[in-house]
Order: structure tokens, then C-alpha cells, then sequence
């Protein structure tokens, strides 16, 4: 078989065969995602094909069934932004004859890997920059390999790249029993740092101080601010992981202490907000943020690189792991997508083949 470049591809299992795919047949609720069957995914330069065992379900996969959320130009219009599964198939090296790994090593036929992507990850194989790619943390099944790379390359870039979360700070995070706030917590506490959090009720809250958060605060009937303020001895915290938005964004500044960093990552709560500019002058504060799904393979390369030096010993020591909290048979999306809405997980969906 060849390349859409007419470069032979190397493969071990047969190619050219129907897959298997989650299609979204028009914007909408659940019951638009429905079970296909679509031509065998090609690799290109860069590219690994991947035989799927297991497939995160993520919000942003939400947000595509309902048109919120188009995949970048280019991309599977599939739903699927992480895998778990075998490598079936190589495509040639990208264009500057570079391996297909980040961390340097080529990878080969029948490596265990999982893969960050831009979509088409609701299927029984899938195509990804090689660059994107990680081997299977040893001691973790392929359900929980699926579970890791969105949420893992999303908190290393920015809470410890561009929010700079060291050891002895305290970090805030917002909606702590997410798939971004479990990882996000127990990456903290592993690397020294104390943690804040914010959930819906008791039950998530003690959910969420069991992975080592020093203190979870119900949002429902609680000031988080106060809290905050109490939990530090009237310091604040140094950074804030925060998915909601909205009216959270000023609570979020008060919150902060000298020199802190307010890092958003999502928008569930509203984009357009009202602020204190003066507090942040007077604070010396830093607010960024960023999306992870349009940056380049060899900006999602370099996290991933980080990742494997940085985090993989953590996974594979069992002093970090991926929290999955039901999963489904790939022809139930639709069901998978009803129970990530209903807002009763601690962790992530995850689908299996």
C-alpha cells in the first residue's frame, strides 16, 4: 500500500480494510452520534496508524456533537482526541527526515502507545503525528493509557509551563473531580505543591481531598474565596486552574496572592467577563491561558517530551494515575456522552474496542 504521496508505507497487520467509527450525523444531542463504517485511515509523513484498544471521552467532544467546537482544518471530522492501542502501521518521516517520536527514537510496528490527536479517535484505528505519541506507561492497563494524554499534555502546559507551579506553592483548581482537575491534583501534590479545589457537592469534595488535596470546597453553599483565603492563612494561592470563566474570573484575582498566575483553560462559565485591572497592577498578577487542540505536532512534540522525562516515572511508580470512572463499548458514544453530561463523574468516560 502507498501514502496519499506515493511513499510505500511499512505495515504488519492488513490494511485497506472498513473501520469501525462514531460519526456525528448532524449537531445535536447524543442520539446523533452513530455507529459507521469508514475506509482504513492512512498514515502520512510523520504519521502512525494505530490499532485502537480504548478511546478518552472528552468535553470537547461534547462540544463538536453540538457545533461548538469545529476540528482544525485538516483534521478527522470524527470525535476523539485520545487513544490507547497498538501501532498497525508507519508512515514515512515527516519532511525533515526526522524520527516519529519526540523524544528521538523511531517507533516500530506493534509498540504500545498512546496518542494525543486533533479527532478521529472514536474508531477501531485511527491515524498521529508520531510526535504525539507515548509508549503505554508500564503498570497501567490500555482503559487507562486511553485516559491520559488530553488531560496530562493540557495540565503540564499550563499548569507548569505557563503557570510555573513549584514546589511549596499552593494551587487553586476549579471543577476538581474533571478528567483536567483529577490530573491536575494529583500532579501537583506529587511534585510538592499544595492544593485548593472547588466541587459540587460533598461527596466530589471528598472524592477530590482523597487524591491529596489539602481542602475541597463545595461551590454550592460555600464562599471559595473565603475559603481560600482561610485554607493559606490569608495568603492566597500562587496559581489557578480554571475551566469555568465567567463570574469565577474576579473571585479568581481575589484569590490570588502577590505574584500570582491565573491560567484558563476553558469557558463553561462565559468569555466575557468585567475585572479590576488595579488589582492586577496592584497584585503583580499574570492572567494566560491557552487551547491545546490547534497547536502544531511539533508544539504538542515538545510537550509530550516533557511529559515522558517529567511524568511518566510518576505514572509508572503508581504515585499518579489516570482516574477512570466508567467505560463503554464504542457503539454506546452516545451513552458515554449522556454520563459525561450528567456531571456524576469523578474522572474520565472512557470508550473500549
Amino acid at each position: 500500500m502507498e501514502d496519499l504521496r506515493g511513499t510505500p508505507v511499512v505495515a504488519k497487520t492488513p490494511l485497506g480494510i472498513e473501520v469501525k467509527a462514531i460519526e456525528i450525523s448532524q449537531f445535536g444531542p447524543p442520539e446523533v452520534l452513530r455507529l459507521v463504517e469508514r475506509p482504513d485511515p492512512v498514515p502520512g509523513r510523520g504519521e502512525v496508524l494505530i490499532d485502537v484498544a480504548a478511546a478518552g471521552v472528552n468535553r470537547p467532544d461534547l462540544m463538536q456533537r453540538e457545533g461548538k467546537y469545529p476540528p482544525p482544518k485538516g483534521a478527522s471530522d470524527l470525535p476523539g482526541l485520545e487513544v490507547a492501542g497498538t501501532i498497525a502501521a508507519l508512515g514515512p518521516p515527516d519532511e525533515s527526515g526526522q524520527p516519529h517520536s519526540a523524544s528521538g527514537h523511531s517507533w516500530s510496528i506493534g509498540d504500545v502507545v498512546c496518542a494525543l490527536l486533533s479527532g478521529g479517535g472514536y474508531a477501531t484505528r485511527c491515524v498521529a503525528p508520531g510526535v504525539q505519541c507515548l509508549p503505554a506507561p508500564r503498570g497501567l492497563s490500555l482503559v487507562e493509557a486511553a485516559a491520559v494524554p488530553e488531560t496530562f499534555f493540557t495540565v503540564w502546559t499550563n499548569v507548569f509551563d505557563r503557570g510555573r507551579l513549584a514546589a511549596g506553592e499552593w494551587l487553586l483548581v476549579h471543577g476538581g473531580t474533571s478528567g483536567i482537575g483529577t490530573t491536575a491534583i494529583q500532579l501537583a501534590v506529587a511534585r510538592g505543591s499544595q492544593v485548593v479545589s472547588t466541587a459540587g457537592t460533598d461527596d466530589k469534595c471528598r472524592a477530590v481531598e482523597a487524591l491529596g488535596a489539602t481542602r475541597c470546597i463545595n461551590y454550592r453553599n460555600a464562599d471559595f474565596v473565603a475559603d481560600v483565603k482561610e485554607v493559606t492563612g490569608g495568603r492566597g494561592v500562587d496559581v489557578i486552574l480554571d475551566i469555568i470563566g465567567g463570574n469565577y474570573t474576579a473571585k479568581n484575582l481575589e484569590c490570588l496572592a502577590r505574584d500570582g498566575r491565573l491560567v484558563q483553560v476553558g469557558l463553561m462559565g462565559g468569555a466575557d467577563v468585567s475585572i479590576s485591572l488595579r488589582l492586577i497592577l496592584l497584585k503583580r498578577l499574570t492572567v494566560t491561558g491557552s487551547t491545546l487542540r490547534i497547536r502544531t505536532p511539533a508544539e504538542k512534540g515538545t510537550i509530550a517530551s516533557s511529559l515522558e522525562r517529567e511524568v511518566w516515572p510518576l505514572l509508572e511508580s503508581g504515585r499518579v494515575k489516570p482516574v477512570v470512572s466508567v467505560t463503554y463499548p464504542l457503539e454506546r458514544a452516545a451513552d458515554a456522552h449522556r454520563q459525561l453530561e450528567s456531571g456524576a463523574v469523578v474522572g474520565k468516560v472512557v470508550l473500549t474496542i
